[in-house]
């Protein structure tokens, strides 16, 4: 009995910081995406662009876990049509406050995906370009209930890459470029 009770005294210890964390697993957020653009098609042009952001995380130990991210954005810029997609993953990191305010952290890394649909001039044609694309950035999420969360913000410095540039108005479209990227909406916890 001397020998068991050690071993249920250390056990107990290292299950409080377990008690304290987050019993979700995972986390699936849906939500709207403001998306900055620098640099886009010349050096002196800057697009705003809206779309959708969603992601699906895993929380594998304590505060730490995977993040994959996918986000769509849409405008027009000179009348053409522009959209830009990107597609991420990496880890987060995150801390709960009092158990109702959550911020996180994280560094993503993946592809874009840029298509300019052209219809100036009375001509249409289109350009689409793939690439690399890394986000680093963070939010704070608050708990609504049991299982739903409200991300009050994202924001997120956005880096992309496109090979086979094409030379479009005199200028690069979807340049190498940092640009800006806000999210909000709802998470899911299950």
């Amino acid at each position: 009995m001397r020998k068991v009770m050690p071993a249920f005294l250390v056990l107990g210890l290292l299950s409080f910081p377990l008690m304290a964390q987050e019993s979700s697993k995972w986390e699936a957020f849906g939500g709207y995406q403001y998306l900055r653009l620098n640099n886009a098609f010349d050096s002196a042009t800057q697009v705003n662009a809206n779309g959708w952001d969603a992601s699906l995380t895993r929380n594998l130990i304590w505060h730490l876990g995977v993040t994959a991210d996918f986000g769509g954005a849409y405008t027009t810029v000179q009348g053409d049509t522009v959209h830009f997609y990107t597609y991420t993953a990496g880890p987060v990191a995150s801390l709960t406050f009092r158990g109702k305010v959550k911020p996180f952290v994280h560094v993503l890394a993946g592809g874009a995906h840029g298509k300019l649909l052209a219809t100036t001039g009375g001509e249409t044609g289109s350009v689409s370009l793939s690439g690399l694309a890394g986000l680093a950035g963070g939010g704070v999420d608050v708990k609504v209930k049991r299982r739903i969360t409200v991300r009050v913000i994202q924001a997120d410095w956005l880096y992309y890459h496109f090979w086979g540039i094409q030379e479009i108005n005199g200028g690069s479209a979807f340049s190498e470029s940092n640009n800006l990227r806000f999210s909000a909406g709802v998470v899911f916890r299950f």
